[in-house]
């Protein structure tokens, strides 16, 4: 199982192409199922009844999977309850459920492992001075600490001579923000923030301010349903910060708690990319079949990092469409994909969750 993993992070970050990806992939995950089979009960009454109890299987569209919703309302854990040393929650409104992940010592290396390879890409090897979009006390305040705060502490790691653009009440620090500019003037720099943030919070109070943030990189997710309801799609999201800011390294990513570590990051064509360890399958919602390139369907994702639990193969609440294969831009291969939305109904789920994670 390692040793599909470490092909796939050995590589350039984003770089494998999609035919030594699909090979990789199942053969990691192969391995994966069967270990999962024997050490989660749970998991394998569920290949025992819907898959025959087949362990092994030909090609990635055959790889088993489970609906995210299920984490909501059983517990799947391939470890025992002594192991444990992290559980990753996801965010949700008062009354909704919310998946729990459990990751043992081995496990949380891995996720942190995976973050920072995929970061690499876009950051490079060295941490950068960070400007959070956000308030400091979204962690240090506990009655604020939630999904948002734990994602924002996680992704900290990977910058360094931190600023926070915000107050306690979210108001602009414009102080603060001008100060960190300064120190680093002409040099490049890493901001993060949730998408809805950066826009209402950052965008709109700062954009009469004159700032530079040509040399920038920002990494933003989460909050596109507010977004849409503002009527601002991401074309229109980064043509407003680099018209404004000047600012054009902009990049949004998707992903979820229930798979660690695993990030699609935008590619500059604007569509997301699975890192070289994980896949995606867009599945016609009628038949669950895979959808032909263009089509759109119900997102299904892989990826060789959950070993702690069986979460290597799951069924999304979303919809999406595979728009190219392998177009080796800016060294981005593998499935690009839009995410379209939610399936109507579906629990809403903040994508703060990727890193969101409370010590058990």
């Amino acid at each position: 199982m390692i040793e599909q993993l470490n092909l796939a992070m050995d590589a350039e970050p984003y770089s494998m192409a999609q035919a030594d990806r699909e090979t990789n992939l199942l053969a990691g995950v192969n391995e994966l199922i069967a270990y999962h089979y024997n050490e989660c009960a749970a998991y394998r009454r569920i290949i025992d009844g819907a898959w025959g109890r087949r362990t092994r299987f030909d090609r990635i569209d055959e790889i088993p999977y489970l609906p995210v919703s299920l984490f909501k309302t059983h517990k799947l854990q391939s470890i025992e309850d002594d192991q444990i040393r992290v559980t990753l929650t996801s965010s949700g409104t008062t009354g909704q459920a919310v998946s729990r992940i459990v990751l043992d010592k081995e496990a949380s290396s891995l996720q942190q492992r995976a973050l920072a390879n995929s970061l690499m890409h876009i950051l490079g090897r060295h941490r950068l001075p960070m400007l959070v979009i956000d308030t400091e006390s979204v962690f240090k305040d506990p009655k604020m600490m939630s999904a948002r705060g734990a994602g924002v502490l996680g992704i900290m790691r990977y910058g360094r001579d931190y600023a926070f653009a915000l107050d306690p009440n979210l108001a602009p620090n414009f102080d603060t923000v001008r100060e960190f500019l300064d120190k680093h003037k002409g040099a490049p720099f890493f901001m993060f923030g949730f998408t809805f943030m950066v826009w209402i919070n950052f965008y709109e109070k700062f954009r009469s301010e004159g700032l530079d943030l040509s040399n920038g990189i920002l990494i933003h997710s989460g909050g596109w349903k507010k977004m849409i309801e503002a009527s601002v799609d991401n074309n229109s999201f980064r043509e407003a910060l680099n018209r404004t800011f000047g600012l054009k390294k902009i990049y949004n990513f998707y992903g979820m708690v229930e798979q660690i570590g695993t990030i699609f990051l935008e590619g500059p064509s604007g569509l997301l990319f699975p890192p070289n360890f994980a896949d995606i399958i867009v599945r016609d919602p009628v038949t669950w079949q895979p959808s032909p390139i263009g089509e759109p369907g119900v997102v299904q994702i892989l990826s060789l990092l959950p070993r702690s639990y069986p979460g290597n193969s799951l069924l999304t609440e979303d919809i999406g469409v595979i728009e190219q294969i392998d177009p080796n831009s800016d060294g981005f291969m593998g499935k690009g994909i839009k995410i379209l939305g939610r399936i109507a109904k579906s629990e809403l789920r903040g994508c703060s969750d990727v890193i969101g994670a409370t010590v058990s």
